[in-house]
């Protein structure tokens, strides 16, 4: 794998604005990132300052035929955090967003992927969930801890591992 590029595809992120690390710990792997979010997901953090370290627009939207794709072909895909809706569709070939087509096409050019889901301790038990996780995993698809983003004993919910998909990339690289 060679650290030429690297897609970083925020979903709904869990409190605060933590983008900005994943992007840096890639950058500082001399990896260059481009971000994919669901229309959703624009919502969860700040998208001019994310394009301002990436260099590149945050794309949520297809292109039209004709116009120029605006990041090369990725290397390598990190999803984080994957909602139970990202993961479902996605285990099920839908691609009624952008992101969730980039992940299906990354797939048949078998590209690495690496997920970190972000998906309540109800909503894993589901059985269309574990079925899916299960039909990623079979398609080679990378899966880092799942985060649940529920309190600890302490009261306070635990920062989400952003790096973490950055090493599942490099770790089997």
């Amino acid at each position: 794998m060679t650290p030429a590029y690297r897609r970083d595809h925020p979903t709904s992120p869990p409190e605060g604005n933590p983008k900005r690390s994943v992007i840096t710990a890639a950058q500082e792997r001399s990896w260059e990132v481009g971000v994919i979010a669901t229309p959703q997901g624009l919502g969860f953090f700040d998208a001019p300052a994310v394009e301002a370290q990436t260099g590149r627009p945050i794309r949520s939207a297809w292109r039209a035929p004709g116009d120029p794709r605006p990041f090369p072909a990725p290397d390598a895909v990190a999803v984080a955090p994957a909602t139970f809706n990202t993961v479902n569709k996605w285990a099920a070939g839908i691609s009624d967003t952008l992101a969730l087509g980039t992940l299906n096409e990354a797939y048949g050019l078998d590209v690495p992927i690496a997920v970190l889901p972000c998906v309540s301790d109800a909503l894993a038990s589901h059985p269309a969930y574990r079925g899916s996780v299960e039909r990623l995993r079979g398609m080679g698809v990378r899966f880092g801890d799942r985060y649940s983003g529920e309190p600890g004993q302490d009261g306070l919910r635990a920062e989400f591992p952003w790096g973490a998909a950055l090493d599942l990339l490099a770790s089997r690289a």
